[in-house]
């Protein structure tokens, strides 16, 4: 009997069959007739077919072992153990029986195991479950046979759970040495670092406050990496700077970390002015040098004229500020150039006296005001002084009457003492200049440099005299200086040696260099009178002992030789008197 359900399900089926007939474009025309033919005979045939499969199915389900299971869905903990149980089977029939044939499948197939009714890890000490390589989830399927036919397939989900075990690492491309000009301002961004953890855990940033640059820089925000400028640049005092940056996990009770340090590169900036050398410092603190311009001096004469001066302590020449620049320079005189008098080398520096000095007397000095300006920006310049002498002119070089000046001290707790020369005189090192009547030059000037252990424990004054600090000397101490002495108007100079003697208490300065007193360490003059009468009569016992010795030589002479002598010839000669010996005697 045609009942209406199973009209419906004939008339469900004839729609399905017409619409993928109508897609594929084939036998369209065959499925509007079979649309338009008989219903109810139709719809008996396919109630048939269909009655037909459920019966079969229901008697399949009742007799197989494959059935009775379900998809599995499991999870598993990263770096797990192998043989770590991922489900338990649920099948009618029992795996171990001959009829049935369990088989894994799939893309991960190969990360599980069959044992019995259970599915279990297949990992190794080389193949660890690693979610960073394998990702989120394992997939593979479980085929059931039943007499070598398929009778059942069922999904196998397994989700790998994440185990912090991974450490953050920098991208080797945000940690590069950096090149940053001197003169960017501060909050600046400088650079931005990035780091990534394999786990996907947040990081945050923060520089290392230990460090010796670390107050150059700063990390405002600590989950972007960028690192700002907190302190000026200033390529003059410092040109390489780093910094230590971490990079931390937040969100793992691990906390794991990584360290990077990055250089950054100073690049000099046009932001120094020139600087006329030789610098005179007058401030250092190690990071920062504070120079001021030297003042520049030469010495002419009336009879000067076209020359080139050179200058003291050098030539006139200045550098730009910015040494890693070092910016091209053009030289001008502001003031006191005497209306022509004097002129300069634009790119040099190198001054010139054109017109020669009529009186030195009117214009005895030249005051000139000396500008060095940048070529490509003018308003970057800086000036210096260059004083210029009209002096007489210079024929004799000073000199000193003697190479070495000989001076004394006696030991004293005085702080300071004069050294004195012979015959307990005051020792006055002093140079002579023929140029002068008197041979006295004003203008010459006196320095000591010591060429023992003296340093610092000497002075000589403008006028030649040495101070000794005394209280810092010993008995018996020797010191030899050099005298300079150096014309403050022409530059010439003359030497001379000073060798300087710590004498004992109570032990007087000799009168001369001839008849100077030898010094017998702590001796007194009895003790020394003592050695002298000790050394006199070793003298005598030596000459007694030599004449006693040559007495006894001559008497141990031949007794031929002593008759000959007593006869008054030669012993070799014979006798040709007739006269016997006995009328001799």
């Amino acid at each position: 009997m045609l009942t209406p359900w199973r009209l419906f399900l004939c008339q469900m089926a004839l729609n399905i069959f017409y619409h993928i007939a109508k897609e594929i474009g084939e036998m369209e025309s065959k499925w509007r007739l079979l649309h338009k033919a008989n219903i109810k005979l139709c719809s008996q045939l396919i109630f048939t077919f269909i009655t037909w499969q459920m019966s079969g199915y229901l008697t399949t389900k009742n007799s197989s072992l494959c059935l009775g299971g379900q998809d599995i869905f499991a999870t598993v903990r990263e770096n797990s153990p192998t043989g770590e149980i991922i489900a338990h089977l649920s099948i009618n029939g029992d795996p171990g029986a001959s009829s049935i044939r369990l088989c894994l499948t799939g893309e991960n197939a190969d990360w599980f195991y069959l044992e019995g009714r259970t599915i279990r890890l297949n990992s190794s000490f080389s193949r660890t479950l690693d979610r960073e390589v394998l990702g989120s989830v394992l997939i593979a399927a479980l085929t059931c046979y039943e007499d070598d036919i398929i009778r059942s397939r069922y999904r196998i989900m397994v989700e790998i759970l994440n185990e912090n075990d991974n450490m953050p690492y920098y991208l080797e491309d945000t940690i590069q040495p950096r090149y940053i000009s001197e003169l960017l301002t501060v909050n600046s961004m400088v650079f931005t670092v990035k780091a990534r953890d394999g786990d996907g855990d947040t990081i945050t940033y923060m520089t290392d406050k230990s460090t010796a640059d670390a107050s150059y820089f700063r990390i405002d925000l600590p989950n972007s990496g960028m690192v700002i400028l907190d302190k000026p640049l200033d390529y003059e005092t410092k040109t390489q700077l780093q910094v230590v940056i971490f990079a931390v996990e937040t969100t793992t009770k691990e906390k794991y970390s990584t360290t990077a340090t990055v250089t950054v590169n100073v690049l000099d900036g046009d932001d120094q002015y020139p600087q006329f050398q030789p610098c005179a410092p007058v401030y250092e603190d190690g990071d920062h040098n504070i120079c001021t311009n030297p003042v520049y001096s030469v010495n002419i004469t009336e009879t000067d004229e076209d020359a080139v001066l050179y200058f003291s302590p050098g030539p006139i020449h200045a550098e730009d500020g910015d040494k890693d620049i070092l910016t091209p320079l053009v030289y001008s005189i502001l003031s006191g150039d005497g209306n022509g008098r004097f002129t300069i080398d634009s790119k040099t520096g190198e001054i010139s006296l054109r017109q020669r000095v009529e009186n030195r007397l009117l214009t005895p000095s030249f005051r000139l005001r000396i500008m060095a300006a940048q070529v490509n920006d003018p308003k970057k310049y800086s000036v210096a002084t260059a004083l210029v002498h009209v002096v007489s002119e210079n024929r004799f070089p000073p000199f000193f009457n003697k190479t070495v000046y000989k001076g004394f001290l006696i030991e004293s707790s005085s702080p300071a003492t004069l050294v004195t020369t012979y015959g307990n005189q005051v020792l006055v090192v002093q140079a002579i200049d023929r140029d002068f009547r008197d041979g006295i030059n004003p203008k010459i000037h006196y320095t000591m440099q010591p060429l023992t252990g003296s340093n610092k424990l000497y002075h000589i004054s403008q006028d030649g005299i040495v101070i000794a600090k005394t209280d810092r000397l010993r008995a018996f101490d020797r010191h030899i200086l050099e005298v300079i002495a150096t014309d403050e108007e022409s530059g010439e100079t003359a030497h001379a040696s000073v060798d300087i003697e710590v004498l004992q208490r109570g032990q007087p300065v000799p009168r001369s260099p001839f008849g100077e007193e030898r010094l017998f360490g702590d001796m007194n003059a009895g003790m020394a009178g003592g050695i002298a009468a000790l050394v006199l009569l070793v003298a005598v016992t030596v000459l007694f002992l030599f004449l006693w010795l040559a007495k006894r030589r001559r008497e141990r002479r031949d007794p031929a030789d002593r008759g000959a002598v007593a006869l008054g010839k030669h012993p070799n000669v014979e006798a040709s008197s007739p006269i016997a010996p006995r009328h001799v005697l």
